[in-house]
């Protein structure tokens, strides 16, 4: 692990180190630092004014300094002259409580407090469209169901190799690539981590992603739901509890036997609490997973060309079922599928660790175990709630959630629901074409 950024910059050619660091609405922001000054930039920090990007600060606060993280830093493989190193924000001798990196690094020490190591590994879909983002990339990526569509993939292997090459030459284990549900849509795996790593390679990728499109003159995006009538782009995150961090790790504390719902798909009582958790603070938590307005395209979708559109809308768990919000696919560990690719990488992993320690804290109940196709016959659920219709539901659920609220933080949570009624307000005052189309004779 590195822990001198100078010795890393001699010793691997680096010229240039970007401190970066993820706003409240997901922004990468960075300075590009030239290795001879990182020394420096590593004891005090990289200099921003907060104000300037998304985060609730006025002209008028002190400069916010992001002190890099060695242990974060990637040599960009596309260009090794250039360094990754994810920054936390300081200001005046103090974490920025709503900061999300912060509030990562508070909820881990406060779930390593009580002998809890989460794990998460995550599944990022991405579309690649053109430059203006208009259109699919590909004119012959027309199928109906271009689900694992061996042409289609193989017409973008320049792409796809690259990012995979790249990951495998950081040592993340990629194992998996291919075309997704939607045309033009793709999905790359890796292996699961510690979240703060996960969090980070997941912030990494995302700029990966886009960097190597542009480089193919391509333009890859993260948003929800950027094809009407296609598919949206998930964000899924596996999660698992181990008793230590990294390779240290043993015994999954999540994983049991036995009776009851949860015990005959593998989870025991910490895993059915962890997951009570999520399934009692799921429509607040959407506001974290599932941050946009457009994100309530995705969730809320019509039945899309498929056939299906992968997404919940029905706070629902279940055993290996992918059509409900959480399934469990194995023992010690579920799938959350709320997320989608507009998820801020700090907060998803920061929301999760937060409702799964209110969960067995409050030993929450996860409630019935649904076996059905929520597709075909979600009609017969009774009383699970639905998840927010849209981005001004979530962020009144999250509100009304003072556990969920003061688990993230009460810095953050005022700061991020003020920033998102913004951004709301900022949608509701544009007028659409569909306003005039539908109102203009009335």
């Amino acid at each position: 692990m590195t822990t001198d950024l100078a010795a890393f910059a001699k010793e691997k050619g680096v010229k240039y180190f970007m401190i970066s660091f993820t706003d409240l609405f997901g922004g990468q922001r960075a300075k590009l630092v030239p290795a001879q000054a990182i020394a420096e930039m590593q004891e005090d920090g990289a200099g921003f004014a907060g104000f300037a990007t998304w985060l609730d600060m006025t002209p008028a606060h002190p400069d916010m300094l992001a002190v890099p993280d060695p242990s974060s830093v990637i040599q960009l493989p596309w260009k090794p002259e250039v360094a990754w190193v994810a920054g936390n924000c300081v200001m005046e001798g103090s974490d920025v409580a709503q900061a999300p990196r912060n509030v990562l690094r508070r909820l881990i020490d406060e779930a390593a407090n009580e002998g809890m190591h989460v794990k998460t590994g995550i599944e990022a879909e991405f579309f690649l469209l053109t430059p203006d983002g208009e259109q699919i990339s590909d004119p012959f990526d027309t199928a109906e169901k271009p689900c694992y569509d061996q042409q289609a993939v193989m017409r973008r292997y320049d792409v796809v190799r690259e990012i995979c090459d790249y990951m495998l030459e950081l040592g993340w284990g990629p194992y998996q690539n291919d075309h997704e549900d939607a045309n033009g849509q793709f999905e790359m795996n890796w292996e699961f981590d510690d979240v703060l790593r996960t969090a980070d390679k997941h912030s990494f990728f995302k700029f990966m992603t886009k960097s190597v499109a542009e480089k193919h003159g391509l333009r890859a995006t993260f948003m929800p739901k950027p094809v009407e009538g296609l598919t949206g782009n998930g964000c899924h995150a596996h999660i698992s509890v181990w008793d230590a961090p990294g390779d240290a790790a043993k015994t999954n504390v999540f994983a049991g036997d036995g009776d009851g719902p949860t015990g005959e798909v593998g989870l025991g009582e910490r895993g059915k609490h962890f997951l009570g958790g999520i399934m009692k603070h799921a429509s607040a938590l959407a506001a974290i997973t599932n941050p946009t307005v457009n994100s309530y395209k995705r969730i809320n979708a019509p039945r899309t060309m498929s056939g299906a559109t992968w997404a919940p809308n029905t706070v629902t768990w279940t055993g290996n079922n992918r059509t409900h919000m959480v399934r469990v696919p194995g023992p010690g560990r579920f799938e959350l599928r709320l997320p989608d690719g507009a998820t801020n990488p700090y907060l998803l992993q920061a929301v999760i660790i937060a409702a799964g320690l209110s969960g067995i804290r409050s030993e929450a109940d996860p409630g019935k175990r649904w076996d059905i196709d929520m597709y075909a016959e979600g009609h017969k659920v009774r009383g699970a709630p639905k998840l927010p219709l849209n981005m001004l539901d979530a962020l009144r659920e999250y509100d009304k959630d003072n556990d969920l609220k003061a688990m993230m933080g009460a810095e953050f949570s005022s700061a991020f629901l003020k920033m998102k009624h913004q951004e709301w307000n900022s949608f509701v005052s544009h007028f659409s074409r569909w306003e005039k189309e539908n109102t203009l004779d009335i």
